[in-house]
């Protein structure tokens, strides 16, 4: 049983492949993240190289993988009790802020962590993963309609974009390479009212049958008028007819208001996470 690790995504990709793309759902953020490194380059998401890697069973099995690119966290999918503290002396003097990983491995990898390179830990965001069952749309719906952004509508998304990155706690570098990547594919979808964009939900390509709905976002002055549902939902009829077989969702389980709203709107819990955020 061992811990493997490498920034080279083919091999990865190859390796760990058929494991990630034999739970979709729960393996969402690490199919997303490495489909995109494929097809953008290494360096897709920032300077420094990103780190892979699927731990192994004595029968040679992936049970396990994760992925950074920093200087976003570690993620880490569901692995067996011993892969845990196996993965920091795997990553070695690896430098990490933050790591994200199923709620109920937080206190594991966390005495793992300082016990081995000291500080402390604090526990960031909790999040809680959600799959569509059957899409019930808001009835009725807020006025207006929904359509797929345009070049036209790029200053406002790359606004937006960042308002939702402060809003989670997050700065990124590459936001105009978020939304013409979301773009290019008619990932981001509007809900309009009296001819002016009110909200937005956009969604990931699928990949393994698999979407991710993502950068759900309604600016305060148009808040509780039930624009971001009508907005989730158009996004999520979008991610239907790409051709997902799985649509997903994440929400921040700090915030009421998303995590009633999802339910309705069709889709269930699957799994919570955390965010451990260390310092030296």
């Amino acid at each position: 049983m061992s811990w493997h690790i490498t920034s080279d995504v083919s091999a990865f990709a190859e390796t760990a492949g058929e494991f990630l793309r034999s739970s979709p759902v729960r393996h969402t953020t690490l199919l997303t993240v490495v489909g995109t490194l494929r097809s953008r380059g290494l360096h897709a998401y920032g300077a420094n190289d990103p780190i892979l890697g699927w731990w192994t069973s004595d029968s040679g099995e992936v049970t396990g993988a994760l992925v950074q690119t920093p200087p976003y966290p570690l993620t880490l999918t569901q692995v067996p009790p011993e892969a845990v503290p196996e993965l920091v002396e795997a990553l070695g003097t690896h430098p990490m802020g933050a790591a994200n990983v199923l709620a109920g491995d937080v206190d594991a990898f966390t005495e793992a962590w300082t016990a081995k390179h000291g500080g402390t830990a604090e526990h960031g965001m909790r999040t809680r993963l959600y799959q569509l069952a059957t899409l019930t749309p808001p009835d009725p719906l807020p006025p207006g309609t929904d359509r797929r952004a345009t070049v036209a509508d790029r200053p406002t998304l790359i606004s937006w974009f960042r308002d939702f990155h402060e809003y989670i706690g997050e700065k990124s570098d590459i936001l105009d390479e978020l939304v013409d990547d979301r773009m290019a594919h008619g990932g981001v979808v509007l809900w309009e009212s009296g001819g002016v964009p009110v909200s937005m939900a956009v969604h990931t390509r699928p990949v393994a049958g698999m979407v991710r709905v993502q950068y759900v976002w309604t600016p305060p002055e148009h808040r509780r008028q039930g624009f971001g549902g009508a907005a989730t939902a158009a996004a999520t009829r979008n991610a239907l007819d790409a051709g997902a077989t799985d649509v997903v969702l994440f929400t921040d389980l700090a915030n009421p208001t998303s995590n009633a709203l999802y339910p309705r709107l069709g889709y269930r819990p699957i799994e919570d996470r955390a965010v451990v955020e260390f310092s030296r």
